[in-house]
């Protein structure tokens, strides 16, 4: 691999021991990837706080052994130095403000609290949301950067245009400190034309169709280039985020083209780059009907115990949209709502009166994180309803619960009657 000089001091230790193992990483890992050099960056979204198992065997380490262990892969404890490159970290392990929701967790709730403190020292921000983008972090077209979350790279490729491959954490951990990257996959524009062209025969507008959308789309192309023909609704911000983090779900989709939509794509011919696409898929009726039922498939109970909201994280117009659904109403008995949303866009929230309509009506509007990440649901949850197809991919087989995906206004029903009503439509 090919190093300037600044990077070849940084791998010799010109400035200090953590940079020199971190250097090293990367340079490993490009030479492994077969990238012939690094790019510089200055945006980096990873994860430095401590969650889950690594707690308990870590904590009583420090946080200088935490970031050694798993941002630098490195079993010898180096001081962490302040942050290179803007970084921000992603969710966390647990929504610390909501004590009655992590009981029997006040210690892993105490750690993570210090975790923030000392990153937060180093200079990482704590957006901690899986949404970068919707509280500040909004990198331009062009701009190279270092991000982990696989909704938030399919984001940052295909409606921001910046360049980002799905990294980890070693590697973003790696990347702040030293302001660079390899420069290998989507950091090659030549490697960001689209592959596949998939004609779409149904329309595609609401929240839900997207999301059925993107499921469909990422078990057909996994993790190659789709270009789409056919989509006349003009999607926004929610659309696009509950499309991308469903394609990133169900196949491993970190770029795609909608023409007039994605940055980069001024016309099809554009998006593929001049040459012809490797192959025509369709999506029908057909199609959009096996997605959603492959969602529904773990579900058999209609009786609904937790309805989820909010992955990837709500927009603010998402709570909103929640609460005047659950105006003068009242969740059954039976059930549990919860609404993820920012840390920052809950003090929206609750400064427009969403939350407070919200709780009037028995739900909860957390943050943070989420129950794919926390493992964390009501006591004896067994039946889920939620309207990302994210969630409906992931909890049944990471929690063992059944799980219905549907609508907002299928999971606001679902939540006020204790039955899943949703379909089709």
């Amino acid at each position: 691999m090919k190093l300037t000089d600044d990077e070849q001091r940084m791998l010799d230790g010109g400035e200090g021991p953590a940079v020199h193992r971190a250097m090293d990483l990367l340079v490993r890992y490009g030479e492994a990837l077969g990238a012939e050099r690094l790019v510089p960056v200055n945006n980096v979204c990873g994860t430095f706080v401590a969650a889950g198992p690594m707690i308990r065997e870590f904590a009583s380490k420090g946080n200088d052994a935490i970031f050694s262990e798993f941002n630098l892969d490195s079993t010898e404890r180096v001081e962490m130095p302040q942050v290179k490159a803007y970084t921000c970290h992603l969710v966390m392990g647990i929504d610390s403000k909501h004590p009655e929701m992590n009981q029997g967790l006040e210690e892993t709730v105490r750690i993570q609290k210090e975790g923030e403190k000392f990153f937060g020292a180093k200079g990482v921000n704590m957006l901690a949301t899986c949404t970068p983008y919707q509280v500040g972090n909004v990198p331009v077209m062009g701009e190279h950067c270092a991000w982990m979350e696989s909704s938030a790279v399919i984001y940052c490729n295909a409606v921001l245009g910046a360049r980002t491959n799905t990294e980890g954490r070693e590697s973003t951990g790696a990347a702040s400190i030293t302001g660079r990257i390899p420069y290998f996959g989507l950091h090659i524009p030549e490697n960001r034309v689209a592959t596949h062209l998939i004609d779409v025969k149904v329309p595609v507008d609401d929240m839900m169709d997207w999301g059925i959308l993107g499921y469909a789309i990422g078990e057909m192309v996994e993790e190659d280039i789709p270009a789409f023909r056919g989509l006349v609704a003009q999607p926004n911000m929610i659309k696009l985020k509950h499309f991308g983090a469903a394609a990133a779900s169900s196949g491993g989709v970190e770029m795609y083209h909608i023409p007039g939509v994605t940055p980069e794509t001024r016309s099809e011919e554009y998006a593929f780059g001049g040459r012809a696409p490797l192959t025509t898929l369709v999506y029908g009726e057909a199609e959009r009907r096996i997605a959603y039922e492959k969602l529904n498939s773990t579900a058999k109970s209609h009786d609904v115990d937790f309805i989820m909201l909010g992955c990837p994280h709500n927009s603010i117009e998402q709570v909103g949209l929640a609460a005047r659904l659950l105006e003068g109403r009242r969740l059954s008995a039976n059930t549990s709502l919860w609404v993820f949303t920012p840390r920052a866009l809950k003090e929206v929230a609750d400064r427009s009166g969403y939350t407070a309509l919200i709780e009037a009506a028995g739900g909860h509007v957390l943050t943070d994180t989420c129950p794919a990440i926390s493992r964390i649901m009501p006591k004896d949850t067994k039946v889920v309803a939620t309207d990302s197809a994210k969630q409906a991919h992931y909890l049944p087989a990471i929690t063992g619960v059944q799980a219905w995906f549907g609508s907002v206004a299928d999971c606001v029903e679902a939540a006020v009657s204790g039955r899943w009503n949703g379909g089709l439509r």
